[in-house]
């Protein structure tokens, strides 16, 4: 039996292979090419048999095509394969993969070329994307490296378990403050880190590495390392987590802010203003009980009109240093408690029962919303700073016809009182200044509401003395609600 005709069979195979396949003249004309080559070239087959490679191939790429049809032919190479552009009957680019085998007669001499060519078009255009986003972030990567090491701000990533991955070059110089003996690169690692007032170590729950470690996001973290109160450093910590693409926790990262410089200022103008504080405190308790007993004589008249202003203005000016001297107290020692049970019900009832003169004079209708008893731990002076600030605030901010609303609630482990009024309101860009000290909102200084800004900061303070928070809520001309939540700690037998 005869075998197959290999003529016929190369044409079979021509036909329908799926691949783009020519048989090329020495010249580089083509003789034949399969309906493959015609679709992905966009000519039809007896077009194409009338053109040549090089007529098919884009300029920028002929050169190298060229080299290698040449050494080719010279016998140099038997085949090769090369990834060129060419050129579709539209003028549109088509890359393809090149594979060339030269056939040869029995004396070795070159008859022809058999070609094949694979579009690859889109894994062309794929791994050109690919290259490009791997540009652009190598780019970034450098970028990122470069601000990561010429920061002033200390940064420390750390992995899920705590372990110290990397810190920048700021942050590696300042470790020396803290731990001159070394780190083993686990987040909570105790060394010299104290508290703001100076002498208090932290422990390693309070650690900012150990709470980031932990879960936990912060910001403005404050305290100083050091051991040498001379030579320490004051710094300000953040820390944010970081999650994988399904929001698992891979870790964290912190920023270091160095404020010494800021702390020894504020310090300095602590030392300052409590020393005024004192010397102003002295002469105004003596101007204050000779007016209390000019008081009780008779004076001719208008006299005892003049006085009541003078008395007026004295007792703001000491009510003034009672409120500077207490902040000079928080900065420098740590506000200090003096805690015992106490009925809030009644401190709320007694607050509002001093305040409610002054809201009649200015038409503010005052309400309480309390149990009949409610008894916790706390230091009761210091909770009636805070109901006395919020109150007469919520007066003082209010129209007349306006209304204030005092509640206390008992919500289990925490106690919650909440302050609402009517008044004109704390704009969005001033809400989360409002308890910086000396702070006032640009709608009281344009209404000429007198104040020094110290009320709400000495809330705060005295709200996190007692472990608690305070929040604000507030709608410019539809008013405000301050809700300050504190520990519920009953007396034994409550």
């Amino acid at each position: 039996m005869d075998g197959p005709d290999n003529s016929a069979l190369w044409r079979l195979t021509l036909e329908y292979s799926p691949v783009g396949m020519a048989l090329v003249d020495l010249d580089g004309s083509l003789l034949l090419v399969n309906r493959a080559l015609s679709e992905m070239l966009g000519y039809d087959v007896e077009s194409l048999t009338q053109r040549d490679f090089q007529q098919l191939t884009h300029p920028e790429d002929l050169g190298a095509d060229l080299e290698l049809f040449g050494l080719a032919l010279e016998g140099e190479i038997d085949d090769y394969r090369v990834r060129k552009r060419y050129l579709h009957a539209d003028g549109h680019v088509v890359w393809g993969d090149l594979s060339v085998a030269v056939v040869r007669d029995p004396d070795g001499e070159p008859l022809y070329f058999i070609s094949q060519i694979l579009d690859v078009s889109e894994q062309q255009e794929f791994e050109q994307r690919l290259q490009a986003a791997n540009a652009a972030l190598e780019k970034e990567r450098n970028a990122l490296e470069a601000i990561f090491e010429t920061v002033t701000v200390g940064l420390l990533l750390i992995d899920a378990e705590g372990r110290y991955e990397r810190m920048n070059r700021r942050h590696e110089e300042t470790m020396r403050l803290p731990f001159p003996d070394g780190h083993d690169g686990a987040a909570g690692q105790l060394g010299h880190v104290y508290h703001l007032d100076g002498q208090t170590l932290m422990t390693r729950d309070e650690m900012p590495s150990y709470r980031a470690a932990q879960g936990e996001e912060f910001d403005g973290y404050t305290y100083w390392v050091g051991s040498d109160p001379l030579t320490r450093a004051a710094f300000s910590t953040s820390a944010r987590q970081v999650r994988g693409p399904s929001g698992e926790r891979l870790g964290a990262a912190l920023a270091y802010q160095e404020i010494t410089e800021l702390m020894r200022a504020i310090q300095v103008q602590d030392e300052f203003v409590s020393s005024v504080s004192h010397e102003l405190r002295t002469p105004l308790t003596s101007v204050l009980g000779h007016l209390e007993m000019l008081a009780d004589e008779e004076h001719p008249p208008g006299v005892e009109a003049q006085l009541r202003v003078v008395q007026r203005n004295a007792s703001r000016l000491a009510a003034l240093v009672t409120d500077l001297l207490l902040v000079a107290q928080v900065g420098e020692h740590g506000l200090r408690l003096q805690a015992r049970s106490v009925d809030l019900s009644a401190v709320v009832r007694e607050c509002v029962l001093a305040a409610r003169p002054d809201a009649d004079k200015a038409q503010v209708d005052l309400a309480v919303l309390l149990p009949d008893r409610l008894v916790t731990v706390v230091d009761e002076q210091r909770i009636r700073q805070v109901l006395d600030n919020l109150v007469s605030n919520a007066v003082k901010y209010s129209p007349e016809g306006g209304s204030a609303t005092i509640t206390l609630r008992d919500l289990g482990e925490t106690v919650e009182l909440s302050v609402t009024d009517t008044g004109i309101g704390i704009a969005p860009d001033d809400v989360e200044r409002v308890f910086t000290r000396f702070f006032r909102g640009g709608h009281a200084l344009d209404q000429h509401i007198p104040g020094t800004g110290l009320g709400l900061n000495i809330v705060s303070s005295i709200v996190a003395a007692h472990g608690g928070t305070v929040s604000l809520d507030s709608e410019v001309g539809v008013g405000s609600t301050f809700r300050v939540t504190l520990p519920h700690r009953p007396a034994a037998g409550d």
